[in-house]
């Protein structure tokens, strides 16, 4: 029997299966690396140590616009701009040696344009040779999004900062952040905040720190920034963290709301006025009534001729408490614009000239008062005894400024505002305007004081020297003629008050001076007054100047006595709030009876009845309470002589 020999090792026919397996696994690793090597969105690139491309894949023809077989007679040198291969070279062997992993410089296209890259390498084999393996990120994408991020960046209106972490320094800053700030761009770039000085708070900037530790952002935080030359700017802020090439930053956008703080400011200033307006209303009415009567008893007791002197010399003083508590009430109806107002057309440099004796006694010998008129000023449509409040205040205020010697200015000249200045003047619009200027050499005001000084019953003197009413009603009365107000003015180097007018296109008015005894007349009246004190004492001031009185508490008392009187009634004299109807309406219906009658309106406080924003009608008559006897007759005589 023959045995077979026994032989070691794996059968042919198993060999021969294990060897197809291998072959097959190896097709099949082969194709799986040929399907990734194609399908990467990224140039990859094989490169042999002599610089020769050994194999690219299918993003590579995409994006540079070689075919493989082009690509394989190039070098990867070839593959940059003429300007860089030199560069290339020299990064080339230092990956060959080991030195560097990446490379910058952009490719190459085949149509002549240049793609910007970010190049990474490792080493391997291929083929059995040592090899460059070269992994081309294309960051034409990243540069578009970063030019278009640059562009918005510089071009954007809010204020932009890029600040690098976590050194917080400046990396960019746009257009916008020098303009509103005022500085230079390299007077930033490269700075800290604090080396800037940029933030006007520290514990404003330290709170927007710890939000952004707690969150990674902070949106509309207000805060305060301080302008190169020292000012201060009210910004929202927001910032938020992002990064850049591995790098981390903060984006700071913030929007300049300075316009809008003060604008909200000036309508709180607006309101408080108002406010007060509207009480000075409630109480001027009752106020000036009990002062009418004051002042018209005081007045006529003067007359008599038995009058002791000590009592006469102590009427003559509660006279002048009346008056300047009339003043007093004047001041604060003119501040809240309540004041009823006759305007004239008027050329100031008459108007101001005509004041000039006044104001010097008023500021007294010490100070010098220099008069500046100007040829050819533009006319204004205002109340003249308004000009005359304007300089009395302001010159008063100079000279409480000065204190000893001094000088004061009074100028006049022709300005024309455009936008921007009307913001820097207060002036309600552009246009042509009238500047009055009022100077001092005094002690002058710091910014907190200027900014408070047109406020009602803000004074910087000492108890019992001043109301703080005088500057308020400075306001008053520019804002009831539509005009502005300006203060220049520094600690030391004394103030200017700038008084902006509307120009009015016209002739001036010619203007009475007022003295002389006050006139009288014959003819009949009828008085109608719901106040019996008041009825009864301007009654009697009527009668001593030679007029006859019907005399009515009520207005339907008033419309029987135009019915049922005989003979003829010249004029109307009615206070403007009563029961039962007002001052207006009564005289409607009395007119209707008795066409052709003169009306005369009289109050402490008008509202809108017989004026509109306290600008009189036109052809309305009024007087305002309290009011001396003189002052009623010489009216009285305009009325029942005006034509």
């Amino acid at each position: 029997m023959r045995h077979a020999s026994k032989q070691s090792g794996t059968p042919p026919s198993a060999a021969v299966t294990e060897a197809k397996r291998l072959k097959k696994a190896l097709q099949e690793s082969e194709t799986n690396f040929r399907t990734f090597f194609e399908s990467m969105a990224d140039m990859v690139f094989v490169v042999g140590l002599d610089g020769r491309l050994l194999l690219t894949n299918a993003a590579v023809s995409a994006r540079l616009g070689y075919s493989a077989e082009e690509l394989g007679e190039l070098s990867v040198v070839e593959l940059h701009p003429a300007a860089h291969r030199e560069e290339a070279r020299t990064i080339f062997a230092a990956m060959l040696a080991g030195e560097r992993e990446v490379c910058p410089l952009p490719l190459l296209a085949k149509d002549g344009t240049m793609v910007p890259v970010e190049t990474k390498v490792w080493y391997g084999n291929w083929g059995g040779d040592r090899c460059v393996f070269g992994l081309a990120k294309d960051l034409t994408a990243e540069q578009e999004g970063l030019q278009r991020f640059e562009r918005l960046f510089r071009s954007n209106p809010s204020i932009l900062a890029l600040s690098s972490l976590p050194d917080d320094r400046f990396a960019d800053v746009n257009d916008c952040f020098l303009e509103r700030l005022g500085y230079a761009r390299d007077e930033v770039v490269g700075k800290t905040t604090d080396e800037v000085g940029l933030f006007f708070d520290p514990e404003e900037r330290a709170t927007v720190g710890r939000a952004l530790q707690l969150q990674g952002r902070v949106g509309g935080f207000e805060l305060r920034l301080r302008h190169r030359n020292g000012s201060v700017l009210n910004c929202l802020l927001s910032a938020e963290l992002v990064s850049n090439q591995g790098r981390q930053y903060l984006l700071i956008v913030m929007v300049d709301i300075t316009e809008c703080r003060d604008l909200e400011e000036r309508l709180r200033q607006s309101e408080k006025m108002e406010a007060i307006g509207q009480l000075a209303g409630g109480v001027a009415h009752d106020f000036n009534n009990m002062l009418e009567v004051i002042i018209g008893y005081t007045e006529l007791t003067l007359d008599d001729q038995a009058l002791a002197p000590s009592l006469h010399a102590d009427l003559q003083e509660v006279l002048k408490a009346a008056r300047r508590s009339a003043d007093l009430t004047r001041q604060l109806l003119t501040f809240a614009r309540k004041q009823v107002i006759s305007p004239r057309v008027l050329d100031l440099n008459e108007t101001v000239e005509g004041m000039l004796n006044m104001l010097r006694r008023l500021i007294g010998e010490n100070i010098d008062l220099d008069w500046q008129p100007k040829e050819g000023l533009w006319s204004v449509r205002m109340d003249p005894l308004q000009i005359d409040q304007i300089l009395a205040n302001l010159c008063v205020n100079a000279r409480d400024a000065i204190g000893d010697i001094g000088a004061v200015k009074i100028a006049l000249r022709n300005v024309i505002l455009d936008e921007a200045t009307c913001i820097n003047h207060a002036a309600p619009a552009p246009g042509e305007y009238v500047l009055l200027s009022v100077s001092d050499n005094g002690c002058g005001m710091d910014q907190k004081t200027v900014a408070q000084v047109f406020e009602p019953f803000f004074t910087t003197k000492e108890i019992g020297k001043g109301t703080g009413l005088g500057l308020a009603a400075v306001y008053g009365i520019v804002q009831q003629n539509a005009g502005g107000a300006n203060i220049r003015s520094e600690p030391g180097l004394g103030t200017t008050f700038e008084i902006y007018l509307p120009r009015h296109v016209g002739a001036a008015s010619v203007m009475t001076n007022g003295e002389g005894p006050a006139q009288r007349g014959t003819e009949t009246v009828l008085l109608v007054e719901d106040e019996v004190a008041i009825l009864k004492i301007v009654k009697r001031m009527l009668e001593g100047q030679g007029y006859t009185v019907l005399a009515a508490e009520t207005p339907g008392e008033a419309v029987r006595l135009a019915r049922e009187y005989a003979g003829e009634i010249r004029l109307l004299i009615a206070d403007v709030i009563m029961p039962e109807m007002n001052g207006r309406d009564l005289a409607k219906n009395v007119l209707a009876i008795r066409p052709g009658i003169k009306r005369l309106f009289m109050s402490g406080y008008t509202a809108d009845v017989i004026a509109h924003h306290g600008v009189l009608d036109e052809g309305v008559h009024f007087i305002q309470k309290p009011f001396a006897r003189k002052a009623l007759a010489d009216k009285v005589r305009e009325v029942l002589d005006h034509e």
